[in-house]
Formats: structure tokens, sequence, C-alpha cells
């Protein structure tokens, strides 16, 4: 695997090189004639493409390292350090899974600390192992998931005060009275709902029988993937009814006038693209626009394509402003500051919302109800088994001030 990894960062290395070269040449032609070689400029598109294909391929390989660090291709291990309520919750699970044998599984549920009582939607709590290994399924997807701060709450909504005008603070003399003079503290409740999520995969019995059926893996495969779509698309776009509240639903209002709760923006300077001059200086000014408390663990977010636009940028000392991840687990950073990809961004357009940058951890919060849930249905569609499979979940702006965007228009 070291040998793969070091292969795909040598070739990503050299695409960037040859796309420097390629690029450079094209923006030499422009400065001396005002336009390019048509054949030239789509080479240059081509290279570009390529560089974010052998980008792609060294983050998965990063990716099946960090399975392979962590012991994730052992077989399911960590079984011997479950305690011994979770796994005989465990083998019950799996018993009802293959079998639909219920018995005990709801008392089990409760000593695995999984569940306090019956669920009147019904179903059953899947075990820890099978848990996890859908929330993996969701991170390797879900973009937003991976960088804002994920909390498993018990209860349908979580609520948090927010102190919108700072903590009150003010100078006094050792020995002089406090008199309270200080402003008042203004509280903001912030409520986050979860909403259910549901994915309804089919089997056979006859594949259930099949001992060497890893359900787990098979489970996180099927409902992964279409949750972490439905999800990672709700926490950008989402309007909040039935769904997550997505972070460009805010209102976004220029950088300086919006209130507790809106989205800070930056002009890119012209309508639906960059400024025709110096576009990085708009990317340069997004990051500024970010308080400096903000700043130290801030990142960028955008789709692959608009990306592909950036990566052709230059600083006024003709460096490029993005450089690619060249070491074993290294981000590609964009100004310094590491990428984050997500399909779900919109493309560069009039108006759009197109570019974010901030401390996603902080700014956006998404809430799991603890526990993915299942019922299992072999009466309805003999002879499949359907597994109506539900997972509650929620988010929003948890702080305004903690992410800018950038608005393309002029």
């Amino acid at each position: 695997m070291d040998a793969q990894l070091k292969a795909a960062i040598d070739d990503l290395g050299r695409g960037f090189e040859e796309f420097k070269s390629a690029n450079d040449e094209r923006l030499k032609q422009i400065e001396a004639k005002g336009t390019a070689d048509p054949l030239l400029t789509e080479q240059v598109n081509k290279i570009n493409s390529a560089v974010t294909d052998l980008q792609k391929a060294k983050d998965r390989i990063d990716d099946i390292e960090a399975k392979v660090n962590r012991g994730d291709f052992n077989g399911g291990g960590g079984q011997d350090v479950v305690d011994k309520a979770k796994s005989e919750h465990k083998a019950g699970f799996d018993n009802y899974f293959r079998k639909g044998h219920e018995a005990n599984l709801r008392d089990l549920e409760i000593q695995a600390m999984l569940t306090t009582q019956s669920d009147e939607d019904g179903g059953f709590t899947v075990h820890e192992e099978m848990d996890t290994e859908i929330s993996r399924e969701l991170e390797k997807v879900s973009a937003m998931r991976g960088i804002a701060r994920v909390r498993s709450i018990g209860s349908p909504t979580f609520k948090r005060w927010h102190n919108v005008g700072g903590t009150a603070a003010g100078w006094v003399g050792e020995e002089e009275v406090r008199n309270g003079d200080t402003d008042t503290p203004k509280l903001k409740e912030l409520s986050f709902e979860a909403m259910e999520l549901y994915a309804e995969p089919i089997t056979t019995q006859a594949m259930l029988d099949d001992s060497s059926l890893n359900i787990q893996q098979w489970l996180a495969d099927e409902v992964g993937i279409a949750f972490a779509e439905q999800e990672g698309d709700k926490f950008i776009t989402g309007n909040g009814v039935k769904q997550p509240r997505g972070l460009l639903s805010y209102t976004a209002k220029a950088n300086g006038n919006q209130a507790f709760g809106e989205l800070g923006f930056i002009a890119s300077g012209k309508n639906g693209g960059f400024a025709d001059t110096n576009p990085a200086d708009k990317l340069i000014s997004l990051q500024h626009a970010l308080k400096a408390g903000y700043r130290g663990n801030a990142r960028w977010l955008m789709n692959d394509l608009t990306l592909e636009g950036v990566r052709t940028f230059k600083n006024s000392q003709g460096d490029y402003i993005w450089r690619p991840g060249l070491t074993e687990g290294a981000p590609d950073l964009l100004l310094g500051k590491p990428i984050s990809y997500d399909d779900n961004m919109p493309v560069i357009a009039a108006n759009s919302l197109s570019i974010a940058f901030g401390d996603f951890y902080r700014g956006y919060l998404i809430i799991d109800r603890m526990g993915v849930r299942v019922i299992r249905d072999a009466i309805t569609r003999k002879p499949y088994v359907k597994f109506y499979t539900t997972k509650r979940v929620g988010g929003g702006l948890n702080e305004s001030e903690a992410i800018k965007v950038l608005k393309f228009t002029a």
C-alpha cells in the first residue's frame, strides 16, 4: 500500500507540474495576443481535470491506509472489548436480522443502554458495531459530516443558548465596588430538531441464511450511501422542513451588514464569475473577512468544478495559490488552508454562493438522535425480506460568524 500511495503522490506532483507549465504558456499567449490558442486551452482544461482525478485517487488510498491503521480489515475486531450486555445485544440483533426472532431483544437493548424504553415507531436499534460501520459510510460520502460538529442526542430536539452580545466584562480596581454597569447579556435560543431519514434495502432469506454474509457490512453498504447522499445534500441546501436546514439556506448579506444567524458574503467582483483581473484577491478578502479567532481551524468548501477554475489562479508574486498534498495524509491547500470538496455546493452562476470558508466545526452543527433502527418485514413482498431502516438527523447554523461565503456578483 505504501508503494501505491507513493506512486499516487508522484503522479499528482507530475500532473500539477504539467498543468502549471501548460497554463503558464496559455497565460503568456493571452498577455501577448489577447487570446490563447484554442488547442492549448483545451489541453490545459484536460490536464486540470486529470489533476482532479489524480488528487481523488490519492485521497482514496489515504482513506484505505487509515482503515488499515485502525484495524478495520481484521474481520470486525474489537468484539473482545465489548462488554457483556452489548455482546448479548449484538447476538440477539443478528438473530433478529437473519431469522426474525425478537425474543428478549427489547430487554437487551435497554441493558446495552441503546434505549431506555419501547419505541413507539417499532423496530430495533442496530448494535454498536453496525452503527459505527454505517457512520463511517456516511463520513466517506458526506463532506459536511466530516468537517462540522456532530453531536449525539437522546431526545427529538437539541436546544442551546448563544450569547449574541458576548460575555459581559468591565474594568475595576482591586478594592472598588463592582457597579454592575456592564451590558446585559443578550441570549438567543438555538433549536435543532432531528428529522427522520429512511431507506429500505431488500434481500432474500437464502442470502440471510448464508453464514458468510457479513450483515453489518451489507446493511452499511446498502443504507450508508443512500443516507449520506440525502443528508449531504440537505446539509447544504435543506430548508429545515422535515429535513436539516442547510448552510446556504440562511440569509446572506454583504459582510458587516449581517445579523446573528445570517451569513456574511464577499462579492466576487463579477456577476456569475470571478473578476477578470486579479481574481485571487477576492479569495484573500474572503479569508480575512473571517475573524482571526476562527481562521486557525478554517478550511475551504466548494465543488470540484469550482476548484478547477480556482486552480489556475496566481498571487501577486506569480505563484499558484493551490498546492497539492504531496505527502501521506496531507490535504490539498488553497492559500495555505485545506480544502473540502462537496458536490452539493452550487456551480458558479449569477448570485451563487459557490465557495465557503470558515471553521465549520464551530459554524455548523449536525445532530444524530442515538440509534439507527430497523424493522424486518418478511411478509409484504414475499419471497423477499425488507429492512425498513431509519435514522434521525438534523442540522443547522451554529455560529454564523464562523463561516463566510463568496457570492458571485459584481
